[in-house]
Parts: structure tokens; sequence; C-alpha cells
């Protein structure tokens, strides 16, 4: 049987060894369009931030050892332009100029996303840049290399953005950010986003929400980023306004398309072709608290899903259950975390949410090095099933965030969360773990009979 894959990072590259493993007679080649396979993408801003690193210290393997040591035909530079399913066949051209066409009996669909880049004047100049791909790391500690750069700006606010401006600042670098949104943080609660805001703005980072962008001019010896009465110069320009999934070649292909444009599949990863799948940052999942399609690209589930349409072509079914939207980052001296449902996504898909937000310790009562941890719980009053959770802190964050993720996968009420048995020592928490206070405070708080809003 051919296995082809179109794309050689998270999930490509996941699934294709994970096919070899099962069936080491598998003719299994791997299309991608970059030079670049099997790296750690999330570990670039943190990379970047440090210019004596090499970039390509990220790669985890080499293409070549692929090819040599597990006889996966991986060839870079090969960008698929279409796929034509009734011939159950591939084409597109190599950075070469030159065209192919490859035939497959199955095909995984593992094109990831790209950055949303606005269709403006001046976003094509020299000096504005994006960070996704291996090669947008490169052309970043490349060009702060090669030129003196002082000040930066950041068109947008999330994840990206903000590990970014962390990098920036870490090389002295000033950094403007600006987004379009009048808020900060949309998907935080405004006592939360506003602990985040105040550790950027600590660090001498200067935030302009609420600005709309009307293009970029390369006048004079700086770059001016234009928007509705507000002008920025800098030496660099980083777009993170978001990513969007690369699906087009699925649609030109006559696949379903589901929420965000994403390529839409069952819970085995297939498409809407029987002998197609996609997996990664391309592809929709289900939600495991909702239980409705979304689109939230994560590295994990990029990983897993290739495994899962590795096993599910060589014979054993497998279906994947969803995701929680978990994620965590690092801002400066913060850890900022989320899972499951905001209030809003609550409400909107029909729940009837509560929530609560305490402020506690990060460690024991008196236990030197304590920090503040803020806690954002959100339960269905009717059901008190367990909705969802963000957090914000300068330690203990990360991992507690874990244990939430769990619940829900586990589909606990809010009073089955409160009774689990958390560790507990002095140096890592207090007796009351801060996400079962918050867990006692909601059940409070449901009980009460006040009715759920959203503020």
């Amino acid at each position: 049987m051919k296995f082809l894959v179109i794309g050689g990072d998270a999930a490509g590259m996941s699934a294709a060894s994970r096919a070899k493993r099962n069936n080491p007679d598998l003719d299994i080649t791997v299309l991608e369009k970059t030079l670049d396979v099997s790296y750690s993408a999330c570990g670039m801003p943190y990379n970047i931030a440090d210019s004596n690193r090499e970039i390509d210290d990220l790669v985890v393997r080499q293409a070549s050892v692929f090819r040599d040591k597990q006889g996966i035909n991986v060839l870079t530079g090969h960008c698929v332009e279409s796929i034509h399913p009734l011939k159950k066949t591939v084409t597109g051209i190599s950075l070469q100029g030159k065209n192919f066409q490859f035939s497959y009996d199955k095909l995984l669909i593992a094109t990831g996303g790209s950055p949303i880049i606005p269709d403006l004047s001046g976003f094509d100049l020299p000096g504005v840049l994006a960070l996704k791909s291996l090669d947008d790391g490169r052309k970043i500690k490349a060009y702060l290399k090669a030129n003196t750069v002082k000040k930066a700006v950041i068109i947008g606010m999330g994840y990206i953005g903000l590990e970014m401006c962390e990098a920036l600042r870490a090389g002295s670098i000033e950094v403007d950010m600006v987004k379009s949104g009048p808020v900060f943080l949309p998907w935080m609660e405004e006592e939360m986003s506003g602990v985040v805001k105040k550790e950027v703005e600590t660090h001498k980072v200067t935030l302009h929400p609420g600005y709309t962008l009307k293009k970029i001019d390369a006048g004079g010896r700086r770059l001016k980023v234009i928007c509705s009465d507000l002008i920025l110069e800098a030496d660099m320009v980083l777009v993170a306004i978001g990513i969007k999934p690369n699906s087009e070649i699925a649609s030109g292909a006559g696949l379903d398309l589901g929420i965000s444009h994403a390529i839409a599949v069952d819970r085995k990863l297939k498409t809407s072709d029987e002998n197609i799948y996609a997996a990664g940052d391309c592809s929709d999942a289900y939600h495991v608290v909702s239980g409705k399609k979304t689109w939230i690209p994560l590295a994990l589930r990029a990983n897993r899903a290739g495994w899962a349409v590795a096993d599910n072509i060589c014979g054993k079914a497998v279906e994947l259950p969803g995701i929680a939207g978990t994620a965590v980052f690092k801002v400066f001296d913060l850890e900022v975390a989320r899972t499951g449902l905001t209030m809003k996504e609550a409400l909107n898909f029909g729940f009837e949410p509560e929530k609560v937000i305490v402020k506690t310790r990060s460690r024991a009562h008196a236990h030197p090095g304590a920090s503040v941890i803020h806690v954002l719980m959100i339960g269905n009053k009717k059901s008190r099933r367990l909705l969802g959770a963000q957090m914000v802190g300068k330690e203990g964050v990360a991992h507690r965030i874990n244990a939430i993720a769990v619940a829900l996968h586990g589909r606990m009420t809010v009073e089955e969360y409160y009774q689990t048995d958390l560790a507990y020592a002095p140096p890592f928490g207090p007796v009351w773990d801060p996400t079962l206070t918050a867990a006692n405070q909601l059940l409070k708080k449901m009980n009460s009979g006040a009715s759920p809003q959203l503020e």
C-alpha cells in the first residue's frame, strides 16, 4: 500500500514514523514544501531570545534520518498544488521548478497553518516579519543580527506576540504592541487579564489596543506602522495576529471544510473522502466539553492525530475523543494557562455557566517564596458539570491546569473535582490546592441561587 503524506512537521512525520513501525513494508512518501521537517516550533521565541543559539538547535530529526534509518521517502522542497481524488494522485512543483506527480492508496493532509497577513500596503516590506515556520525563525534571527534593531512593533497581542515581546526585550529592544480589538486578552476575565497586562507594562512594553491598521510605510530610515490616529516607528515589525488553517488544496479537491475553514474530519481523522485523512493545524476537532466541532491548533493534538491516522490506515481502528483547548504560555515572570470553555463560549453552547475567581497562595502559609495565583473556574449551574478554568501566577500554573483538563475529559462535576485527592507539600502549595479552593467557592456560588451572567 502507498501511504502519501503532505506536510513534514508534527502531524505528518508522526504519522509516517508510526505507520512505518506498524507496518515496515508500507511504501511511505512525505512531501514537504520547505527544507525542514520535524522541529520544535513552540521553542522558537525562546531560541530567538538567545542570540548565541542556532535556530537549527530546534530540529528534532533531519530528513536524512527518516530516509536512511526508517526507510521513509522524505522529499523536501516539494510543494503540492493539487489533489485529484478520482485518480488518487497529487501534483505540484519542486523548488527546482520541476513538476511532479505521486499516486497514493491512502493520503494524509498535514499542511498545518499559516500566519494571517493583512492585505494592506507595506506588509511585504523588508523588516516586516512573521513567525510560524523554522525558516521564519531563521529570517528573524538573521535580521536581528544584520541590522541595528532598537525598536520593534508587534502587531497582535496573542500567545506568539506576547512570547516574542519577551524575547525582544531580552535583547534590550523597545517594544510597542498594537491591535485593532479594544480588549487586551478578550478570552480572559478582565480581573485576570489585568494581571498579565500589568506584567507586560512593568517590563516597559507599550500596549496600544483598539487601533485599526491602515498600512506600513518605509519612509525615512525606519518603518512606520500607520493606524487610525496612531503612527508607530520601528526598525522591525512582527506580524502576530494569529494563524489560519492551510486548507486550500483540500477545498480545491472538493473535500468538506468546517469551522474556521479547517478541513472537516471525523473522530478517526478521515475527511469526506474515505481515502484521505487530515491532521494537525489544518484540520478541525471535537471539543470534549461542548461536543461540538472546534479549531484550536495545538502541538499535542497534531502529534496524537498523526499517530491515530497511522493506526487507522494500518488496520487498527482508533477514534480520538477530542480536545479541551488546554494551553499555557509564559510572559516574562508569569505563567498563563487555560482549558475548557470561557463564559462566553459556555453561554453560546447552551450551558448555564457560573464562575468564580479566587486569589490565593502558590505555596503553604509561611513557606518562603510564595506568590499569588489567580484561578478562574467555570461550572454549569444546572448539572454542576465543570466547564473550564483559567490561571495566572508566577509559579505552579503550568502543571495545575492539567488537573482541570483531565477533569474535563472525565466529564467531572465541580463537586467531584473538589473531592479529588491532590498532592500537598508546603514548597508546592497550600493544603487546599488553589484549584480546590476555587471549586469550593464555585459550589457555594452555584448553590446560592444567583443567576448566571457574563461580566
